[in-house]
């Protein structure tokens, strides 16, 4: 497993919003996300994931430290965050799904994690689901079918998984519809308890991770090390609005 770790550069904090959901949805929400069948801790290791385990705790401990930055950032209101590598292969994936999985360790909270890197998807992989019933340019496509039919349980509580769904042509007209805006903000307001992480493409070559960030609260940059350059790494940055980059995650660090 890598080790990520992330800049110290603290960022303005975000004004907190009003929870749009109420105590008792909270509790329904984690009482539902119990795993049937969790994943054994050598599926989990095998996957590179983190969790509750002496082997992997200094890198739980990371994705932990990243977890306590963002909660300090949003105060008390849920959020999402935006997880994009600056180029490919630097593990934005890796540390995405991670990410989600230290909220999913707090038993306080849950996550989702939407796979939006529509032309590479690998969350699914990565996790072991099968989507078979599709995902999210699938529902998009049709939203009649109702967003819990693409939602998957994944072997880990409190932790759901969007897919990508189908590849589609056109993918970024997707994110810059009033069907993907309108679907994030019911996910994130349905439980106040609901952290949603989102997956995307490499910054290098493709529009949508700038499309994708206004959908999000905070942007995470997952820099390869000694892959990306200082200079890439500053343009990246640039890219987006300081008040929503909450940070950059070196991975791969010794």
């Amino acid at each position: 497993m890598s080790d990520p770790h992330i800049t110290d550069k603290a960022l303005p904090t975000l004004r907190a919003a009003n929870s749009h959901a109420s105590r008792d949805n909270t509790a329904n929400s984690i009482t539902q996300m119990t795993e049937t069948t969790a994943l054994s801790a050598n599926e989990l290791e095998s996957r590179r994931l983190i969790y509750r385990g002496e082997s992997v705790r200094h890198h739980t401990d990371v994705f932990r430290e990243i977890r306590t930055r963002l909660l300090e950032k949003a105060g008390t209101r849920n959020f999402s965050t935006l997880v994009i590598s600056v180029s490919p292969q630097s593990g934005g994936s890796f540390v995405a799904r991670n990410l989600a999985i230290a909220f999913a360790l707090d038993e306080a909270k849950s996550s989702l994690l939407v796979d939006c890197n529509l032309r590479h998807p690998a969350q699914h992989t990565a996790l072991g689901v099968d989507p078979s019933q599709g995902g999210l340019s699938d529902f998009l496509d049709h939203p009649a079918m109702g967003v819990a039919a693409v939602l998957y349980k994944t072997g880990i509580n409190r932790l759901r998984l969007l897919p990508a769904g189908n590849m589609r042509e056109n993918r970024s007209e997707y994110f810059t519809s009033f069907r993907m805006r309108g679907m994030l903000d019911a996910l994130r307001s349905r439980y106040s308890d609901r952290y949603i992480f989102l997956d995307g493409p490499a910054i290098k070559g493709s529009p949508d991770a700038r499309i994708l960030s206004e959908l999000a609260d905070y942007v995470i940059i997952v820099a390869g090390y000694g892959r990306d350059t200082p200079k890439a790494i500053g343009q990246a940055v640039a890219s987006f609005e300081p008040n929503k980059l909450a940070g950059v995650v070196f991975n791969h660090a010794p």
